[in-house]
């Protein structure tokens, strides 16, 4: 995805920018975010959760498990990673401060071909929320919650713009129909999570994702090995995932042994290994992708359309 910077044109881009700013469909889209965003924070906070500022650099982050270029920058005699998750800093902090939540930047270099999906953005925000000694059902309960009083707000909040977008969103029932991962692949083929997305007439939960189609860093299932207590939030209408979590795996021994599942060399590691060390209880959290939340909500073509200043893959931007 490598762009020569020489070659972009500062004016043009910073036209693109003006008129992208200008638009009346991405001004309402922002509108509808501000609802979402203050929603979800008060949700969150009226529910016991701290927010905590941030994190933008450490030596330590998400590996992820697809292809995106890693930003690092050298400083001190080091280097330090741009954050693509703070995953491992919420499943930190919580051990000290019970339940959390941030609204978090993220930088994810994704590789150019996703500027076609309408989905990727390689900077975006999204609320990430942890609870210490929580379970993947607690979770998946209280992010029902939140979407639900969301979506209520921007009904009441936001009629003008839903009515401009043409949204008819009703009010989602608590217990989204929940699907396994092995499951959703039989019934649908390779591309499940798009045609179970464009089948859906509400959010569905995909839920016991393969090891190998994920993190190390999620707990396996006791009785399937093999097997992850994680879940994706799959949005109806085609718009695929916006939300994903699950259970933390906390023993030192077990993160080493997941590690090694993965292939990856435990040194990437040793800040979270070194936590570890120090003994963690389990906790359980995800994280809503706020413009895709958005996207979702408006009826966008693409993400970009729900933040000020876009990046979309493969190009520089303002």
């Amino acid at each position: 995805m490598k762009q020569n910077i020489s070659l972009v044109d500062p004016e043009e881009e910073v036209v693109k920018a003006i008129r992208h700013l200008s638009d009346e469909d991405v001004k309402m889209a922002l509108s509808v975010q501000a609802t979402l965003r203050h929603s979800l924070s008060s949700s969150l906070r009226n529910r016991g959760f701290l927010e905590i500022p941030p994190v933008m650099v450490s030596p330590l982050t998400d590996p992820l498990n697809h292809p995106v270029s890693d930003p690092r920058i050298s400083c001190y005699g080091g280097e330090m990673w741009l954050t693509k998750s703070m995953i491992f800093h919420k499943q930190i902090a919580v051990q000290k401060l019970g339940r959390i939540y941030i609204m978090s930047p993220n930088i994810r270099l994704e590789t150019s071909d996703k500027a076609e999906t309408g989905r990727h953005l390689y900077e975006f925000t999204q609320v990430d929320v942890e609870a210490l000694e929580w379970t993947r059902d607690q979770s998946m309960d209280l992010a029902e919650n939140l979407i639900i009083e969301a979506v209520r707000a921007v009904r009441e909040e936001n009629r003008k713009e839903m009515e401009a977008f043409g949204r008819d969103i009703s009010d989602f029932r608590k217990g989204f129909r929940r699907i396994s991962y092995l499951d959703a692949s039989r019934e649908y083929g390779d591309e499940f999570e798009k045609s179970l997305s464009a089948d859906a007439k509400e959010p569905v939960w995909l839920v016991d994702i393969p090891l190998q189609a994920r993190e190390f860093y999620d707990r396996e299932r006791e009785d399937t090995p093999g097997i992850l207590m994680d879940m994706d939030l799959i949005w109806p209408e085609g718009f695929q995932e916006g939300l994903s979590g699950g259970e933390r795996e906390y023993d030192y021994g077990r993160i080493l042994e997941r590690i090694g599942k993965k292939g990856q060399n435990p040194e990437t590691f040793k800040w979270f290994l070194a936590a570890a060390k120090q003994g963690m209880k389990g906790s359980s959290g995800f994280g809503i992708g706020v413009e895709r939340f958005t996207r979702y909500l408006c009826g966008l073509k693409h993400a970009g359309m729900a933040t000020a200043f876009p990046k979309i893959p493969g190009r520089i931007s303002l």
